[in-house]
């Protein structure tokens, strides 16, 4: 899946809740008192301030992300919600959350929090980091838009650990929905130059032994998934790796997902268990599961 995520080809139909004109803030976390009526900025402080008051510094990070997570339930699902014309530029956006964003800014929160580097100026820049391949703004085709591409930097940025293999199975999978479907994304469709840039990634993506624990297989290996993994849902859609990302959360001694579901849902967490979850979507072939690694 390209990690805007399938769904994102579709219009949006959630709107933006945005705070009042002119709401100033003062974070606690910045040595000068910071002033913003940005909305996100407010959200990103208000994140901060309950990780201060659940002293969630000290515990692993797998047990942050889902704290953070679950503070995001009930915001509305927004599809293209970092998709901007014009220039690539860091997009920042947690009023409105698609599968993939959910997750990333569950991450990078939770990264922020461990790092003890708490202003909204350290969560774009750790956003940045984690966003674009090796971590640097450089246009459209920078950004890391399919997660198996997006988990394999992150990888080698040590952010995460994909404990598939370990738990899993290989498997192969042309990657190519993007440059098959220019015109589902306003990029491509602005900047045909951009396609064969991309066209050139998938098939680097592609040549990749992949590994995906298949949905069958999942009950067995519940107890190899912890709180806080993220969860990349393997799809059988041609040219697509995934088709839709989640946090592992664990309740009642069963394996959920906490996710944006679906255009017009909001933030929640699975009322079925994973295994059962996946069961009952035949397009959905297994689970790539990656772990982040505790930031130095």
């Amino acid at each position: 899946m390209n990690r805007r995520n399938f769904l994102r080809t579709l219009p949006a139909l959630s709107s933006l809740s945005v705070l009042p004109a002119g709401v100033i803030f003062r974070s606690p976390f910045a040595h000068s008192h910071l002033q913003s009526d940005d909305p996100d900025a407010l959200i990103c402080a208000r994140k901060f301030e309950l990780a201060v008051s659940l002293s969630l510094r000290e515990q692993p990070i797998g047990r942050v992300i889902v704290e953070i997570g679950k503070s995001f339930i009930g915001t509305d699902y927004l599809a293209h919600g970092i998709e901007a014309p014009g220039e690539e530029r860091l997009v920042v956006n947690m009023r409105g959350l698609d599968c993939v964003s959910f997750c990333e800014n569950a991450v990078v929160l939770a990264r922020c929090i461990k790092k003890n580097a708490m202003t909204f100026d350290d969560y774009k820049k750790e956003l940045q980091y984690i966003r674009y391949r090796g971590g640097g703004v450089d246009g459209y085709t920078s950004r890391l838009h399919y997660f198996t591409d997006y988990i394999y930097d992150g990888v080698k940025k040590g952010i995460w650990k994909d404990v598939t293999k370990e738990i899993g199975a290989s498997y192969r999978k042309t990657v190519n929905f993007m440059s098959t479907h220019p015109n589902s994304y306003l990029q491509l469709k602005e900047n045909p130059e951009f396609v064969k840039v991309i066209a050139k990634q998938e098939e680097e993506i592609s040549k990749r032994e992949m590994y995906y624990i298949p949905k069958g297989s999942i009950p067995g290996v519940e107890p190899d998934i912890h709180d806080g993994d993220v969860l990349a849902i393997t799809t059988d859609i041609a040219g697509l790796d995934v088709s839709h990302t989640a946090i592992a959360i664990w309740q009642n001694s069963r394996l959920h997902m906490m996710h944006a579901p679906d255009v017009g849902s909001k933030v929640t967490i699975t009322v079925l268990p994973l295994a059962e979850y996946l069961a009952k979507n035949k397009r959905q072939t297994g689970v790539i599961v990656a772990r982040a690694v505790e930031p130095e």
